[in-house]
């Protein structure tokens, strides 16, 4: 197996996981906006992808992230209105196959339910994608967001995101100073 990466090719070394929620009186996209900022994530660009974690990425703590960049995740988002009950979630796991090949996998949902419906269907789906690829899990891992009742007159979000990070820490959360850039 060639181990050397063609130019282009992104590997994630790190991810993180991360949800908000929102209500606003204005619009859905000021809701979704709100909770982006809930998580931590609105001054990103993201670009959504699917569902498996490389073998040797590790878990980090959230990071601050450099306005502008474009980062990639697993998002699951849910909007809703007035009255409504919302959730959006996202489950991961780390499996083994045969003892020898690792790597993880990640499932999104996100519907008119609550945090315990959201757990139980995203556990549901981790375990079928387990037994498709034939894995063993010991551990299934959730991070689920949701708004019981939407307040009258207002419009909800409720965000989680599992973020692929290619770079270091220190990289991500680099500080730019407009000044020193040239236009």
């Amino acid at each position: 197996m060639n181990t050397n990466c063609p130019h282009g090719i992104f590997l994630p070394k790190y991810f993180f996981v991360t949800s908000g929620k929102a209500v606003s009186s204005e619009s859905p996209l000021n809701a979704f906006d709100l909770a982006l900022m809930d998580a931590k994530i609105d001054q990103c660009n993201i670009v959504s992808v699917s569902s498996i974690i490389p073998p040797d990425a590790k878990q980090i703590d959230p990071i601050n992230i450099t306005p502008g960049t474009i980062v990639f995740a697993v998002l699951a988002r849910m909007d809703g209105a007035s009255g409504e009950t919302i959730g959006a979630g996202i489950a991961w796991a780390w499996g083994t196959r045969n003892g020898v090949d690792k790597y993880g996998v990640v499932a999104e949902a996100h519907g008119y339910k609550d945090k315990q419906a959201l757990e139980k269907e995203l556990k549901a789906k981790i375990q079928m994608m387990g037994k498709i690829r034939r894995l063993s899990f010991t551990d299934i891992y959730t991070k689920v967001e949701s708004i019981d009742t939407i307040p009258k007159g207002k419009y909800g979000c409720v965000v989680s995101a599992f973020v692929y990070v290619p770079w270091s820490e220190k990289e991500g959360g680099r500080n730019v100073n407009p000044t020193s850039i040239k236009q």
